[in-house]
């Protein structure tokens, strides 16, 4: 197994991000006139950008981008800091905001959304030596509880309309639980950081694992959801 994760981690973590933008692309038709078409511009930009972070592996043996050894960017922490633990949680607060009916809800989103923007941007500043170089674990959490207010006042509108009656025929019914379940599982790996390192490789497979499966299981879902629901069910 650890074999397998060691060859193929990044293969099958790509792979199934690209089946999703993809699916999501074959669809666009039934969704263009929704909110859900920026879900599906998000799940694109994922692909690409997931992609794009695995620059590193060309830097090591005179690779295409040797050019970045002794750099900053030699490590590639700083590139998914900011695109899955910023700007992705800016993403989804956006998202909700088109989506939610509640002003009061709505108020909340934006504020949280733009609140956990300046905050990241500042503290990125005074730990700029951390970004290049850790995860920043304070953003992980603070992202994961903006995520789980998102999805939170999401499920809580459901409860309070007729919506609860074909919730299951919802798009961002799926988008919300598999989100939320996403960021509980991964987000308490970031306390154990430290132990990531090729010292540890017991832990370094444990956490391939975790994210792996919960990769699968987040993208798969968004397949099926984009797949099974229709545009007048959102």
């Amino acid at each position: 197994m650890n074999d397998f994760l060691l060859k193929n981690y990044s293969l099958l973590t790509h792979s199934v991000e690209a089946i999703a933008a993809l699916t999501g692309i074959l669809l666009f038709k039934r969704y263009k006139n929704t909110s859900a078409k920026y879900f599906i511009y998000y799940l694109i930009v994922v692909s690409i950008c997931d992609f794009l972070g695995s620059y590193t592996k060309f830097i090591e043996n005179n690779g295409f981008f040797s050019f970045l050894e002794g750099t900053r960017f030699v490590r590639n922490y700083w590139w998914y800091t900011l695109f899955w633990k910023v700007l992705a949680i800016v993403f989804f607060t956006f998202y909700y905001h088109k989506i939610l009916r509640k002003n009061k809800f709505k108020r909340i989103i934006k504020y949280s959304g733009i609140a956990f923007y300046l905050f990241s941007v500042v503290y990125i500043i005074f730990n700029i030596d951390d970004y290049f170089n850790s995860s920043l674990p304070l953003i992980s959490i603070l992202g994961a509880f903006v995520i789980f207010l998102c999805s939170g006042l999401y499920f809580l509108e459901i409860l309070l309309s007729n919506k609860i009656l074909v919730f299951y025929k919802s798009l961002n019914f799926y988008i919300s639980g598999t989100i939320f379940i996403w960021w509980l599982i991964v987000t308490p790996l970031v306390f154990f950081e430290n132990y990531n390192n090729i010292s540890d490789w017991e832990f370094v497979f444990l956490k391939w694992q975790i994210k792996l499966f919960a990769n699968l299981a987040m993208y798969l879902t968004f397949l099926f959801a984009l797949i099974w629901c229709r545009p007048q069910n959102d």
